[in-house]
């Protein structure tokens, strides 16, 4: 739009009275007046107008360049716009991942208070029937106290994960949101054998921080040229004026008449050195210092993204890591609790293993949990921090290694057994640990039992 001309439209009215010079020398006596209406005004006398009705004027290069910043800057706020959307995408999963954290918690709590209970109750009827001490009754009573205290915890921490998501999500706070998940699984988004660098060259290529850079460092090397060829780019004004005109004098007649149509086009062309050129030279020092600034600047988001993905990286590895500790921890907790419990099941006991056991369980149940959920933030961060890439650009073959073609022989060794379901194994292939069992947010019965190997999520690994 900034090529298409201006319109003027109005009138004006001239009236003088007294002396004028001719171009010769001569001095003249006039009272005359004039009357202009129509696209366009200050027209007087033989003058073209002043104002002309149609107008065209700038100077070429300011013009253009303007132009192709503006388009630099288009580009610049829709890639800042995509960024802030990304980052409200990770701030979602997050306050999302806290609330599933919190619900597990809580069902979590549930269990271990149901399973306290059934301690207390133990050892109640034990020194009731005058078989067992009181001290291990009340010691039973105060541990279930403090279960029921960390259910009350739970739901403080799940109705304030609700209200954080809420406010992510602008929804009213005194909505109470629950999670859909049934339960919580390790959720890999980027596959793990994708190695590092390569995983930072995605994210050089896909983050729209990056880009807006690129875009902002284009518009200060157009700026930059544009102070460049101010000096020899010219101004120019194209008008044009239609209108009617009329007037008179005291040396004519009529003094007051011959009123008719008219037209004006002008055009005017000028080029200009500002400040007799030094305006210029600060004009192009400070189109280099932007953009210098604009690289400065890109360096820094480079480095930024280069940290994020290294270290959402890491993250991922290292917490996937201790989900399997996890794992071994709720298994020998729960192997040893069973043992505590049927000990005082069937015999009179001091309670304070079986307590000790139970705690150490409860420690075991949150740090798995925390374990995925630290995880699933992770593979969210990561997943972010490599600007949200299509699908494809993460897919990966799948491996291939130790299976034989249909319709080959199948060559057996010592070193290349066959496995059961008739395909080769790898040579050397180090042994992976279990995937993890997932958690539930459902409360499980008050009887501990091994964790099992069915629903299953697929590792990453």
């Amino acid at each position: 739009v900034q090529i298409l001309p201006s319109i003027n439209y109005g009138s004006n009215y001239n009236s003088h009275n007294g002396k004028l010079q001719q171009s010769n020398g001569n001095i003249l006596s006039v009272n005359r007046s004039a009357v202009y209406v129509g696209a366009g005004t200050g027209a007087v006398a033989a003058g073209t107008v002043a104002v002309p009705g149609v107008v065209l004027e700038g100077n070429i290069a300011v013009g253009v360049y303007a132009y192709l910043m503006a388009r630099q800057q288009f580009f610049q706020r829709d890639f800042t716009s995509i960024a802030v959307r990304n980052q409200a995408f990770l701030q979602t999963t997050l306050a999302y991942s806290e609330l599933l954290r919190a619900e597990g918690r809580r069902a979590i709590a549930i269990q271990v208070r149901d399973e306290a209970r059934r301690v207390a109750d133990l050892t109640a009827s034990y020194a009731k029937a005058g078989q067992g001490r009181e001290a291990d009754a009340h010691r039973a009573l105060t541990e279930l106290q403090a279960r029921e205290n960390d259910i009350q915890g739970a739901e403080g921490a799940v109705l304030t994960s609700s209200a954080q998501l809420c406010y992510v999500l602008n929804l009213d706070p005194s909505i109470r949101l629950h999670p859909t998940d049934a339960f919580v699984v390790p959720h890999p988004i980027v596959p793990d054998p994708t190695h590092v660098s390569e995983l930072i060259a995605l994210g050089l290529l896909h983050r729209p921080e990056l880009k807006a850079q690129q875009a902002s460092i284009r518009e200060a090397f157009l700026g930059l040229e544009g102070a460049r060829v101010l000096p020899f780019s010219p101004t120019i004004m194209v008008g044009y004026s239609s209108g009617g005109f009329g007037g008179g004098s005291n040396l004519v007649s009529p003094v007051f008449g011959g009123f008719g149509g008219r037209s004006d086009f002008d055009v005017f062309t000028y080029w200009t050195l500002q400040n007799l050129g030094v305006g210029n030279l600060s004009l192009i020092n400070l189109a280099k210092a932007r953009l210098g600034v604009a690289r400065y600047e890109q360096i820094a988001v480079l480095d930024q993204v280069r940290a994020e993905v290294a270290e959402a990286y890491a993250k991922t590895h290292a917490r996937y890591a201790q989900i399997f500790s996890a794992e071994r921890g709720v298994r020998s907790g729960t192997k040893g609790f069973r043992e505590d419990l049927i000990r005082i099941q069937n015999t009179v006991a001091p309670a304070i293993e079986t307590l000790d056991s139970l705690r150490l369980l409860a420690r075991a149940r949150y740090s798995y949990l925390d374990s995925i959920v630290n995880y699933d933030r992770a593979q969210f961060e990561l997943y972010v921090a490599l600007g949200q890439p299509p699908a494809d650009t993460l897919a990966r073959p799948v491996p291939t290694e130790g299976v034989t073609p249909p319709g080959e022989p199948l060559v057996i060794t010592p070193g290349n057994p066959l496995r059961i379901d008739g395909t080769k194994a790898p040579q050397s292939r180090v042994p992976q640990p279990a995937s993890p069992k997932p958690v539930s947010n459902a409360v499980a019965n008050a009887q501990p039992a091994a964790p099992s190997h069915r629903d299953v999520a697929t590792s990453p690994r």
